[in-house]
């Protein structure tokens, strides 16, 4: 599916809270509002309340890269880059991203009032586990030692010279997989993703 980078304003302190609890979950702003509108009807996202754009004094300084300003700053409003399918607004967008930061403070529950509808997340989240579990990388006995080992553990074949972006892409998603924190993770893959993307780094500087 095609994706579109989307440009959200939104205050600064709004921003800093999406960004740190990305951080925190070892993922980017995308994944954390693709999440909720993955488990939330796309109602109830709409009918949650929006954080708005930046108050009028809300500004943050950005040196220009280009043109004749280049190496000047200028005054924007804050805002959030995320990529996701075509087809959404920020101000949806935003909302997704206002109720992840509810979900993780625990100012908004999931509630599943359907106990049918419960039993069949329960089905699904069981067959994603074992779908992960038959095709996840086999931690290496010895750890990531070599750059061929860091790409295996990556999911990339022999051969293949991926770029910084998407070596970067594939440890987003791989980590949102992996980490102990998302209910499905293991932590000896994520300490291995860690240890690959690290020895990658350092082969590259």
């Amino acid at each position: 599916m095609k994706k579109a980078s989307y440009t959200i304003p939104c205050a600064s302190r709004f921003r800093d809270s999406v960004v740190a609890l990305a951080e925190r979950r070892k993922v980017n702003a995308g994944d954390l509002a693709r999440s909720v509108m993955l488990l939330v009807p796309m109602q109830e996202i709409e009918s949650f309340p929006d954080p708005g754009n930046p108050a009028a004094d809300d500004r943050e300084t950005v040196i220009l890269k280009s043109g004749t300003a280049a190496g000047k700053p200028w005054q924007r409003k804050p805002r959030l880059q995320v990529r996701l399918p075509e087809g959404f607004d920020p101000v949806t967008i935003r909302k997704a991203l206002s109720m992840a930061l509810a979900m993780d403070t625990g100012a908004t529950k999931l509630r599943l009032d359907d106990p049918a509808e419960a039993r069949t997340m329960s089905g699904e989240m069981a067959r994603l586990k074992a779908m992960i579990a038959t095709l996840a990388f086999e931690p290496l006995p010895d750890g990531v030692e070599t750059r061929a080992e860091a790409l295996h553990v990556l999911g990339f074949p022999p051969g293949r010279t991926p770029g910084r972006e998407l070596l970067r892409q594939r440890f987003r998603t791989l980590a949102a997989i992996h980490h102990p924190d998302s209910g499905i993770g293991d932590h000896q893959r994520m300490s291995q993703l860690n240890a690959a993307m690290d020895l990658l780094r350092a082969d590259a500087a």
